[in-house]
């Protein structure tokens, strides 16, 4: 009977190892099948726009200071705990110059299309490389997104 037992329990073990094995397989294949089906055709990425739905942001030459005031509401709830006003990283990369380096449509399509940005743009898979964590699709709204876009650009300097 305890030879039954001993058998019984390697068994179950290895039924064990060999299923999480297939599991940890199948999960890196699906991963790798969805990261190519992502980033389909890098050539067709625009690196001054983005890949996203704002083709065109029109921007005022002043600040809109109650649009910026909405932006800092979403800053300290969806975004503080990873970036910095500064140019010192944090979790992710300080946001200091950021309105000044990118565009704004490269701004809003990377607020909400997060995902696919961090697929296909170059620079920004640079960064991951510095940062080592994702940045996560914080799902905002346009409305959202263009008041926290009115923050860096307050954060920047514009009066």
């Amino acid at each position: 009977m305890k030879k039954i037992n001993q058998l019984f329990y390697a068994a179950v073990i290895s039924f064990l190892v060999v299923s999480c094995g297939s599991n940890t397989q199948k999960t890196e294949d699906n991963k790798t099948a969805q990261e190519e089906k992502t980033s389909q055709d890098p050539s067709s990425y625009d690196p001054k726009r983005g890949t996203g739905k704002f083709t065109k942001v029109d921007l005022g030459e002043k600040l809109d200071a109650k649009m910026a005031e909405e932006g800092k509401k979403v800053y300290d709830v969806k975004c503080s705990a990873c970036h910095k006003l500064t140019d010192e990283k944090l979790v992710g990369p300080g946001w200091k110059g950021v309105s000044e380096r990118r565009a704004p449509e490269w701004i809003m399509n990377f607020i909400t299309n997060t995902d696919e940005m961090l697929n296909k743009d170059p620079e920004l898979q640079a960064q991951l490389e510095i940062c080592l964590v994702r940045m996560p699709n914080q799902s905002l709204s346009d409305e959202e997104s263009r008041h926290l876009l009115e923050y860096m650009r307050q954060n920047d300097g514009v009066k």
